[in-house]
């Protein structure tokens, strides 16, 4: 079912109101649906690489305005909807970790798992329900969403077609990489 369901999405890339069904997409991803955007972001920004950055911006927007949903469905709704939606993709302990985390680390948990292919309904949701501040979840939100895909539309536009199968294969590395660098970064602001 998944797999059929991620065929859908790939071929809504080339349907000619594609940027829409991107916004559709990034925005359902970030609070209930299991497909990402990327793989709807990617074939688009090489069919039409001039059209990258215009691409990776639905796709924050969007995503963001949906974690937004993910957040209100946790804060207001967890034990109704959200918990059988973790409990759904099987992430019902999730919400207990991330408080925990959240206590210990903050906004740096939604920096490092909005850039990583862990689900970001997960953050969102969990975020809602261990009632985070939402203005650091939003700022967070907006940072991480956006770097992730303005850099794969950088890396489609820089690299081309050959880059596809490496960010298919290799997007975890690619993201936790980054992640590693933001988290490298707030640990030498807090320490150096």
């Amino acid at each position: 079912m998944l797999r059929s369901l991620y065929d859908r999405v790939l071929r809504l890339a080339g349907h000619p109101k594609a940027p829409a069904w991107l916004a559709v997409v990034s925005f359902a991803e970030s609070s209930v649906f299991p497909i990402p955007p990327d793989a709807m972001l990617i074939p688009m920004c090489l069919a039409r690489p001039e059209r990258a950055w215009r691409y990776a911006l639905i796709c924050t927007i969007a995503s963001v305005l949906g974690g937004i949903l993910g957040y209100a469905i946790g804060y207001y709704l967890f034990e109704a909807l959200a918990e059988p939606v973790l409990r759904a993709y099987g992430h019902a302990d999730a919400l207990l970790r991330f408080q925990g985390w959240y206590e210990r680390w903050g906004a740096l948990v939604i920096l490092i798992k909005g850039l990583t292919p862990i689900p970001y309904k997960i953050v969102t949701i969990a975020s809602g329900a261990a009632q985070f501040s939402f203005p650091i979840f939003l700022a967070a939100s907006i940072a991480t969403r956006g770097a992730r895909f303005f850099l794969l539309a950088w890396l489609i536009r820089r690299f081309g077609p050959p880059i596809q199968g490496f960010i298919e294969k290799r997007l975890t590395l690619v993201t936790t990489a980054a992640a590693a660098g933001i988290v490298l970064g707030f640990l030498a602001l807090r320490y150096v």
